[in-house]
């Protein structure tokens, strides 16, 4: 994906701009008939809203597409039968847009739920102007080294727990696990951090750009976590002596600790920076 092709920015302010651990989240999943946003129906939805690591609220249902379509049985081994008795999606439109007002929305390869959603709700007669989503597809093409980032495959790779694969409720478990795991690993402090994330862009997270031209101006050695492509992120105890932000992509400068060794580093690569961790008592 190009920079001109790049999501727009969320607005300024709340929960964007909140501290992370009191911005509201809203995990979601959904399972689909098909995948042809024009003509599919969702027939599964689970919403997930945290605040702090804590479920505020949820709500987990099958839904019936009002024209009796189904299709995908294989995927996710919803039939005709499994459906019968559930409710239309128009009946939970509004419960879907309260637990998603004033929240980030998080999923996996999100610009397939974000259509189908948006399109569930217009359908219904409810507004489908969503907020952009937190993508960990994105975040994890960028945190990982993996032969897959299928959410399955990530789940076994970074053994995140067995579950059913294809079905909204668990597939949400396993999105606030990896989520979990994605954020241990590059420290946002707030949501925006998270939506800058790119791959492919050459773009650096305003986070990362500050914390090193701090590190730069104050002299004091931190550490960087970095993933160069194709391989698994390693941890650099240096000391940074340059930010080039206004290269393309934007570059830090520095030296290694123990072997003063030059490093050259884009910053679009970098994962956090931090400080240099005190050595463990012997």
């Amino acid at each position: 994906m190009s920079a001109s092709s790049s999501p727009p920015a969320p607005a300024a302010g709340p929960p964007w701009d909140s501290p992370f651990a009191e911005a509201p989240l809203a995990f979601l999943d959904l399972e689909m008939t098909g995948l042809d946003v024009a003509r599919d129906r969702v027939i599964e939805v689970a919403v997930e809203r945290v605040v702090g690591g804590e479920l505020q609220d949820r709500l987990v249902t099958l839904l019936a597409p009002e024209d009796g379509m189904f299709g995908n049985e294989k995927i996710h081994g919803i039939g005709p039968a499994d459906l019968l008795e559930a409710p239309r999606f128009a009946s939970i439109a509004p419960r879907v847009r309260q637990l998603l007002e004033g929240a980030v929305p998080v999923a996996h390869g999100a610009a397939m739920d974000d259509a189908f959603l948006r399109m569930e709700l217009a359908r219904a007669g409810e507004p489908d102007d969503l907020p952009p989503f937190v993508d960990t597809l994105v975040l994890s093409r960028r945190a990982f080294a993996a032969p897959s980032h299928a959410l399955s495959q990530l789940a076994r790779k970074l053994e995140l727990g067995e579950r059913r694969a294809h079905r909204a409720a668990d597939d949400v478990a396993t999105l606030r696990s990896l989520f979990d795991r994605l954020v241990l690993l590059l420290g946002p402090a707030t949501p925006r951090d998270l939506f800058q994330v790119r791959v492919g862009e050459g773009r650096a997270r305003d986070q990362i750009l500050s914390a090193a031209e701090e590190a730069r101006t104050t002299g004091a050695p931190v550490r960087v976590i970095h993933r160069a492509r194709r391989r698994q992120a390693e941890e650099l105890d240096m000391v940074i002596t340059d930010v080039r932000a206004k290269l393309d992509p934007p570059t830090l400068l520095g030296y290694l600790l123990r072997c003063r060794s030059r490093r050259e580093l884009r910053a679009d690569r970098v994962l956090a920076i931090g400080p240099v961790p005190d050595p463990a008592p012997r």
